[in-house]
């Protein structure tokens, strides 16, 4: 039998123990976003031949030093976007299965566009000091608001559509298949939302508003889509451009994290007044739980509006269907969007 002073000891030999390797990991984790954002940006996930490469190979391929190649696929390897295996006395790189869908840009998944977004300046300069962003308690002064007619939406509208492409395509499932239709799309973007509605019902019109230079991106679109004679440009900001009205649906897609709640709640009002009795709202969202730290990426999502709009927030699901209430619509839900981590919110005009 064990002595007390035994058990103690066994006790604590099995219990996890600090460690300082989270800490290690989150410093360097924007080294994380440099290596990916530059193996887009060189093509290396589109120059593995096949199903691996050597970096002799690779460096022909991207014309650069083979040190850099081994540095930065040796980095991915450990991130989890490549393979790495000895063959014939050579180690070999290959594409993980998600690298192969969504960073080859042969595969029609790709998505590698999107970090021209995600990893401009403008987003990411808000982090380079965000201890003064804190305690200013949002974006600096000198920060030019994001909401504004800026080039920065035409990289969204070009270099987000593939990640929003199955998103749309999920939410149009929430809206009628067939007879006649009109609906608007509010910050258009890519147009991708719409323009998958009238796919899906080939007798609805859609009415897309945005920035006059983003719409053309939506155009395009729709043009490619086949989709392009029941297209309508409506330019301006949502905050001031007259909708119109007698619209089926009105569709609300990343767009209300960018404002306060009081503000969400007057364009919902003027979204209401905008349909038709019987009409829906759809408001696509990164819609975190009531705890605000599940699930995890539209829970980290706030962190993203509090650094880059003067009153953004990752509403809750609760919380928009809340802000849909208030505004006058009835018959408010929620449905999520997978795969995607988003969530649609429906809410119906009496």
């Amino acid at each position: 039998m064990k002595t007390l002073e035994q058990q103690l000891d066994s006790e604590v030999s099995t219990q996890v123990q600090p460690s300082p390797t989270l800490f290690f990991q989150t410093m360097h984790a924007y080294q994380r976003t440099a290596a990916l954002k530059t193996a887009v940006e060189l093509g290396l996930f589109s120059a593995i031949p096949g199903s691996s490469g050597t970096v002799t190979e690779l460096a022909t391929r991207l014309n650069v030093p083979e040190r850099g190649v081994r540095a930065l696929c040796d980095y991915l390897v450990l991130m989890g976007f490549l393979t790495k295996c000895l063959d014939e006395m050579e180690y070999r790189y290959g594409l993980t299965p998600d690298s192969a869908m969504f960073l080859d840009k042969k595969s029609p998944r790709y998505v590698g566009s999107a970090t021209v977004f995600m990893g401009s300046p403008i987003v990411m300069d808000s982090f380079r000091d965000f201890t003064a962003v804190v305690r200013a308690g949002g974006p600096l002064p000198y920060k030019r608001n994001i909401d504004e007619e800026i080039p920065l939406w035409v990289d969204f509208a070009r270099g987000m559509a593939p990640i929003m492409y199955p998103v749309a395509e999920e939410m149009a499932k929430l809206l009628p298949e067939n007879g006649e239709a009109k609906i608007l799309d509010i910050a258009a973007g890519h147009g991708l939302f719409g323009i998958s509605a009238a796919r899906r019902n080939p007798k609805a019109k859609i009415v897309a508003l945005d920035f006059a230079p983003v719409l053309e991106v939506a155009k395009e679109n729709a043009a490619r889509f086949g989709v392009l004679d029941r297209y309508t440009l409506l330019p301006g900001s949502a905050l001031e451009v007259s909708f119109g009205t007698r619209f089926n649906a009105v569709l609300l897609t990343n767009v209300l994290h960018h404002w306060d709640r009081a503000t969400n709640l007057s364009l919902l009002r003027k979204v209401y007044e905008a349909l038709a009795p019987g009409g829906q709202v759809v408001v696509v969202e990164f819609a975190p739980n009531d705890d605000r730290v599940s699930p995890p990426i539209p829970a980290s999502f706030v962190l993203n509006m509090f650094a880059n709009t003067p009153g953004g927030d990752a509403y809750t699901v609760s919380g928009n269907l809340e802000m849909l209430r208030e505004a006058g619509f009835t018959e408010c839900e929620s449905h999520p969007l997978p795969p995607s981590p988003q969530t649609a919110i429906v809410g119906t005009k009496k």
